[in-house]
């Protein structure tokens, strides 16, 4: 698709995502994903009409043509959150592109966007957690990797980090203390307590690795020494969710909903929640952390004085 793009729109492309990445602290996974969305934009612009789209013809895109564009996404049975999500890409590239060229992007920024249901994350009951973390180890090839499976879940559920965020770890992080610094999303520091459970699973891990865990090295290892992969972690919690009959929602980034959530339903100040898990906007935390009704309940008619 990229030879169907004129020289002129990728380089504005590679610079738009160069800015976005230097000066947002846009995430990789988020760049790669800007990159394939706009570049199928365009690519179907040049096809649309049949000419390739250099900056004068992106600059002449019109209501038509979002329409006809969005009408191409739907016949390919996205959903309408995939669709939302590139139809924001495309928007945030001409805001850009608009400032530097100097051109009135209107048309593709009057674009509505297909509302969705956003879908709220599922915790795990506090048992079931638990359940989790003793389960890893079941399935373990040996006894210092079922250790290891167990010290990266404890972290998802007792500090609530991303499965990223845990495996970014590095030796220089031992042995670890009552608190772990953590760059989240967008290069976004934050300071994580450290509960004593998860400072013994790790200290655990580290004493019955059979490798060297070097400072400048990742903390976590795969079985022959390297750095751990994700789906290591997201296949040994899909084997625990298996045993326990729990549902295919439980998953190592359903560990860190559980813990916002619990932290929440026991009284936690949802601002804390929302620095404690690198949130910028708290509407995301108050996704994460939506509680059940039952407890809720449990807490009315328990407190509330005309609730007797």
């Amino acid at each position: 698709m990229t030879l169907e793009i004129s020289a002129a729109a990728r380089d504005a492309l590679a610079q738009w995502l160069i800015t976005a990445r230097a000066l947002k602290g846009t995430s990789e996974n988020t760049i790669t994903a800007y990159l394939g969305d706009v570049t199928d934009f365009i690519a179907f612009m040049t096809g649309h009409h049949a000419q390739p789209q250099g900056l004068g013809a992106l600059a002449r895109i019109g209501v038509t043509d979002m329409r006809a564009w969005l009408a191409h996404l739907r016949a390919q049975d996205l959903s309408a959150r995939s669709v939302a999500r590139k139809l924001s890409a495309v928007k945030s590239f001409y805001r850009w592109l608009a400032e530097r060229e100097g051109y009135e992007p209107t048309a593709v920024l009057s674009t509505r966007t297909p509302k969705f249901q956003k879908k709220l994350p599922r915790p795990l009951t506090e048992d079931a957690a638990r359940a989790v973390i003793e389960t890893v180890e079941d399935h373990a090839s040996a006894p210092w990797i079922g250790a290891r499976d167990a010290a990266v879940i404890t972290l998802l559920y007792g500090c609530g980090l991303r499965i990223s965020e845990a495996l970014s770890l590095t030796g220089s992080d031992l042995p670890l203390g009552t608190a772990l610094r953590i760059t989240g999303k967008g290069g976004k520091e934050r300071i994580v307590p450290v509960l004593p459970v998860a400072r013994t699973a790790v200290a655990r891990y580290a004493a019955l690795c059979p490798y060297p865990i070097t400072a400048q090295g990742p903390l976590f290892l795969g079985a022959r020494g390297g750095p751990l992969n994700q789906r290591l972690v997201q296949k040994v919690t899909e084997q625990a969710r298996l045993q326990l009959g729990l549902p295919a929602t439980a998953t190592p980034h359903a560990m860190r909903h559980s813990f916002a959530t619990h932290l929440l339903a026991a009284g936690g100040d949802l601002r804390a929640i929302q620095e404690l898990l690198g949130h910028s906007s708290l509407s995301t935390t108050q996704a994460y952390t939506a509680v059940d009704e039952v407890h809720l309940m449990k807490v009315y008619e328990a407190s509330h004085p005309k609730a007797g």
